[in-house]
């Protein structure tokens, strides 16, 4: 799957899979072939991370950023 530049738009759209598809985020890049680092580091620009437990990307506490 190739990943939209806009990161907002793709936040919503793996968010939206995560919630809908994926039982974890492992498992939605392995399946679309998605580079795990490379989205990570895609939402990290705009202070988003990987929350196992609610199996979504969140906003970072003001504390982390």
């Amino acid at each position: 799957m190739k990943l939209t530049n806009d990161k907002h738009i793709l936040l919503s759209i793996i968010n939206t899979k995560l919630r809908d598809q994926y039982a974890s985020l492992e498992e939605l890049c392995d399946d679309l072939e998605i580079n795990m680092e490379d989205l990570i580091q895609r939402l990290k620009l705009i202070h988003y991370e990987y929350n196992r437990e609610l199996n979504a990307f969140v906003v970072k506490s003001k504390k982390e950023v």
